[in-house]
């Protein structure tokens, strides 16, 4: 059993592009949390340096909400980020993430590598699917 989410992906779109729309509010508006619900972009704070810190206002279909938030921890243009993400704000740190951004043939290949040593293999595999339904949209807005 391993104690880590990884997903790959590879974007037709040079680093910088992919890496940007991890740390510009007007993409990440737009991709975080897919197009299943919408993060208003108001909602959206990236203070992407080491100590910065996050939060974006997902609204669900049922007309919920959830607020995420988080903590930049390591910003290398364009090669790597590393923070923390909870939907538990003042309650719970956040998971440690990792996504590095390394140029392949033809464009950027994205991993995301997120602890997870509390998450039942249910939870990882749901979280799986989500990070898939987002870089779907990332791709979308990366490749435009």
């Amino acid at each position: 059993m391993f104690d880590q989410i990884t997903v790959i992906r590879t974007f037709a779109a040079p680093r910088e592009r992919v890496f940007a729309a991890w740390t510009n509010p007007e993409d990440f508006a737009v991709w975080f949390g897919s197009s299943q619900v919408t993060v208003p972009q108001e909602s959206v704070v990236l203070d992407a340096r080491p100590g910065g810190s996050w939060r974006a206002v997902m609204e669900l279909p049922d007309g919920g909400t959830i607020n995420w938030e988080g903590e930049f921890t390591e910003v290398v243009p364009p090669e790597r980020l590393a923070l923390t993400m909870t939907d538990q704000p003042g309650e719970d740190p956040g998971a440690p993430l990792v996504v590095t951004f390394a140029e392949v043939d033809g464009g950027t290949e994205m991993t995301l590598v997120q602890h997870a040593p509390d998450f039942t293999e249910q939870q990882k595999e749901m979280t799986v699917v989500g990070y898939k339904g987002f870089f779907d949209d990332m791709e979308r807005i990366v490749t435009a």
